[in-house]
């Protein structure tokens, strides 16, 4: 199966969360997309991914990752299972207590990015 292949899967897999498909980007994160532009939220998420996600300990896992901001990145961590180490774990089998990868880092960023564009293109 091919990276897009994959992404669709797992997309398809997390719209069958009743958690999961709860969230969706609000005016303020539509906004915040048209206004920014689809570079800088790329940016955002490597930023947030390699600071909140990346590390092998990470002190207030689970609680790392805002429900309530107007960074779309944040609510597409929730809606994707990517938004601590166990949920990590959980959807994408992704071990705890281990550094991701760059190839995981790429796949996560990849998977929220899909959230965001296919989320911020049922607004429009």
């Amino acid at each position: 199966m091919n990276k897009e292949n994959i992404i669709n899967a797992k997309l398809n897999s997390l719209s069958k969360s009743k958690f999961r498909s709860s969230f969706h980007l609000n005016k303020k994160m539509i906004l915040y997309c048209k206004e920014k532009g689809y570079k800088k939220i790329v940016d955002d998420a490597y930023s947030i991914i390699n600071n909140r996600l990346r590390p092998k300990v990470i002190s207030n896992d689970g609680k790392q990752t805002p429900m309530r901001q107007v960074h779309p990145v944040f609510i597409a961590q929730h809606a994707t299972g990517c938004c601590c180490r166990g949920c990590l774990e959980k959807w994408h089998h992704i071990p705890k207590n281990k550094e991701l990868s760059d190839n995981e880092v790429n796949y996560i960023v990849t998977l929220i990015m899909e959230w965001i564009k296919n989320d911020y293109n049922n607004k429009l």
